[in-house]
């Protein structure tokens, strides 16, 4: 049941669109019905119908909460309330407020926004009330095949806006701190201050919940290892938490025995157990992992309490249900899936476990965890760790059964009195800190993690089948053949293009460029987005997981149009990813390279008339001249690519002056099937003439939505659409991939062809 309800809810995320509402609630009265027929098929159908309604009915009230089209762009005076954890930082300072008042627009009252509060922010407490001006917009980001979705996790916290607050000055702190954000927060900095030291910010996390002092290189360690899941607190803490309870409250009884004439024994575990999973799930802030453990475990206390058997199925697929009853956009989450599905693995294949010795029990759960979760992984996250089942043979042991009651007990002591917790704090914490050097170096080893292209859907079902077929018992007939149905997933056949064609791809960077240009057997990347103050590092964010997504495990030239933020913060990233590639720059920028890259770095001057050939495409610098004069946007690197079956042209931020100076010197090279705007479509580039000179049956352009700069400026929209050339823009069509083949040049904009519901419009 459970399950035929999950699928209907699985193929409502697959919508481009959501169908009518009231069709929706039609369609769950009949699957409701159905699903009370004696007829298995009717009954599955039923279940089926109802899940997938269900969802939509959910996801349109979700939609529905985001913020109509006048409030966008426009200073709005509002009174809200802090909830979650303030992220504090320079020169950004990020919440989220839940509105209590917004004169002259009462519908947006309730609603929760994400803010940034950009230069010197006071000290923001989760549940204080302020009173603020803001500018708000629909929850908006980069779109490309692969990578971080921020429209998607906004649907999923239910964000209706994001925003940042536009006028500090007027600005005034109403209420004081009240609430259970407020005390997570205030026993964070507890916890800080009683164990001082680096590895403090890992116990933070585990007790309360608290990942903010988790930096990047942090994370992609626990991901090298495949100890993340350690770090969000989950179920599995949880449900040994709630053991915890039962044994403390088995002990008690022992001691008390009068206690038993009001409570037998089994109830008093029960509700011990359920009290204990609840203040550490109320701890970590009810976040989703906890909050689908505490289902589980209630379902089993309950059929404890009322002497029925206790079934881990049963249990499961109860707390499946009430996950997916009050919230099926639960799905969208990887939690969900990692936390449902490895939980039915283990029950699968470790159900004739007992009587095993602890080490090989362990063992066992390692392997099933890290195969079973494996297709998981890659559909998620694009990567396999292969030291993963070494780093939890130590990992899970470490952090379960001693960091975490250490961090609890140490954090609950704090919280009844400063200083009392100190010592299992500090054990705690230095526990972490003897095991994170280890794992550190561990996650740096060149086999620690394999990256993988997102599998197609056919892919994945046969490597969950792989999977289910490799952990049968030993002596099922065709075993060894299930290592054949995951091949597909470990090694797909990824479409390349024909000698002499190419593809190029404006990966959605916001306000920058990137461009990845592939021919049959080679790669180059054209600049790498911005890595803005207190922003996202759009190397680490877009440009590798698109890399990673065409899977590319050599890239053969780096190419940086110029030294500015919107096209080099993300070489760094990039470049440690494929540290073999030659950089090419201006040659002005050489000397002082070092900023972006280590000593060893091969760097090459981009110098116009010298070129390469790659499988029939051509690869030409067209400016700037050797000692052309280091003036920033106009002595970007000018780059054609041509081959047998079209051509591009790729201009960096060069403006009109030196587009005059190309149509001079190669007035034969400029034509193009396609054209990068230069400058990002700013007013003084793509003049008429050079346009005119270029003659493109296609222009791209990189550009933010809702750009500050108005880029495409109106009038070079003007000019394109004066000569019928089409143009696509990142900022409007999220990440663009243009096709050049033998039959002709295409454009494919993700925003279209990869649209789910929650994306917004072009």
């Amino acid at each position: 049941m459970a399950g035929l309800l999950l699928l209907g809810v699985t193929l409502c995320m697959g919508l481009a669109a959501l169908p009518p509402s009231v069709a929706a609630a039609g369609g769950l009265v009949l699957g409701g019905g159905l699903a009370f027929r004696r007829r298995v098929g009717l009954r599955a159908a039923g279940l089926v119908l109802a899940g997938f309604c269900l969802a939509v009915l959910h996801g349109h009230h979700a939609m529905g909460q985001r913020i109509d089209a006048g409030h966008v762009g426009v200073d709005l005076d509002v009174t809200g309330e802090v909830v979650g954890l303030v992220r504090p930082g320079s020169p950004v300072t990020r919440f989220e407020l839940r509105l209590l008042a917004v004169p002259g627009a009462p519908e947006l009252v309730g609603r929760r926004v994400g803010l940034a509060w950009y230069g010197a922010a006071p000290e923001l407490v989760p549940g204080e009330r302020w009173a603020m001006q803001v500018r708000l917009r629909r929850p908006r980001g980069v779109l490309n095949p692969a990578g971080f979705d921020s429209e998607r996790r906004a649907l999923e916290r239910r964000l209706a806006a994001t925003g940042h607050v536009r006028d500090a000055g007027p600005a005034t702190r109403l209420a004081p701190a009240r609430g259970l954000d407020a005390w997570r927060q205030q026993a964070s900095e507890r916890v800080a201050a009683a164990a001082p030291g680096e590895a403090v910010r890992y116990v933070q996390a585990l007790a309360l919940g608290d990942t903010r002092g988790l930096s990047a290189a942090d994370w992609e360690a626990l991901r090298n290892t495949g100890l993340s899941h350690l770090l969000a607190i989950s179920g599995f803490h949880v449900g040994v938490v709630a053991g915890l309870g039962a044994v403390l409250a088995g002990w008690l009884s022992r001691l008390w025995p009068p206690l038993l004439r009001r409570f037998p024994r089994p109830m008093l575990m029960a509700f011990a157990a359920l009290a204990l999973a609840l203040g550490y799930a109320a701890a970590a802030g009810f976040s989703l992992p906890t909050r689908r453990a505490l289902l589980m475990i209630a379902a089993a206390l309950l059929a404890r309490v009322l002497r029925r058997p206790v079934d881990p199925w049963n249990s499961l697929a109860l707390a499946m249900l009430a996950v997916l009853a009050v919230d099926p956009l639960a799905v969208l989450s990887a939690g969900f899936w990692l936390s449902f599905l490895g939980v039915s693995w283990l029950l699968w294949c470790l159900a004739d476990a007992a009587g095993e010795g602890y080490a090989r029990a362990l063992l066992r759960a390692q392997w099933v965890a890290t195969l079973g979760l494996l297709p998981l992984t890659a559909w998620f996250f694009g990567h396999a760790s292969l030291a993963g089942p070494l780093a939890n043979l130590v990992g899970v042991p470490l952090v379960t059964l001693l960091v975490v009651p250490l961090s609890l007990l140490g954090t609950a002591l704090e919280a009844m009195a400063v200083g009392l917790g100190r010592w299992p704090l500090a054990l705690a914490v230095w526990l972490i800190g003897v095991a994170e050097p280890w794992m550190q170096a561990l996650s740096t080893r060149a086999w620690a993690a394999r990256s993988l292209p997102p599998p197609g859907l056919a892919a994945f079902a046969l490597a969950l089948a792989g999977v289910a077929v490799l952990l049968l018992p030993r002596g099922v007939p065709g075993r060894w053949l299930a290592p054949l149905l995951v091949l597909p997933l470990l090694w797909p056949r990824l479409p390349a293009p024909p000698a002499g064609g190419f593809d190029l791809e404006l990966i959605d960077v916001g306000q920058g460029l990137s461009v990845l240009v592939r021919t049959r057997g080679h790669a180059l990347v054209y600049d790498f987005g911005p890595r803005p103050p207190g922003g996202r590092d759009m190397g680490q964010a877009a440009v590798l997981p698109v890399l990673r997504a065409r899977g590319l495990g050599r890239v053969d030239a780096l190419v940086l149009s110029h030294d500015d933020n919107d096209h080099d913060g993300g070489l760094p990233i990039v470049h440690r990813a494929f540290p073999d590639a030659p950089v090419f720059g201006q040659q002005a920028w050489l000397p002082r390279a070092g900023r972006l890259l280590p000593e060893q770095a091969t760097r090459r001057a981009c110098l116009a008339g010298e070129g390469w050939h790659w499988d029939g495409v051509d690869f030409e610098f067209l400016h700037p001249t050797p000692y052309f004069p280091d003036v920033g946007n106009e002595g970007s690197c000018v780059l054609r690519v041509e081959g047998r079956f079209g051509s591009a042209l790729l201009t960096g931020d060069v403006g009109e002056v030196v587009e005059r100076r190309l149509m001079r010197l190669w007035p034969d090279r400029l034509p193009a099937d396609l054209l990068v705007l230069g400058h990002h479509g700013s007013r003084h580039s793509s003049s008429p003439a050079f346009l005119d000179a270029v003659a493109p049956r296609h222009a791209l352009n990189a550009s933010g939505h809702r750009s500050r700069f108005n880029h495409p400026h109106p009038d070079v929209l003007q000019r394109l659409a004066e000569r019928a050339i089409p143009l696509s823009d990142t900022g409007e069509h999220g990440h663009l991939r243009a096709t050049v083949r033998r039959d002709g040049v295409a454009v494919t904009r993700w925003r279209e062809a990869g649209r789910r519901f929650w994306h917004e419009p072009d």
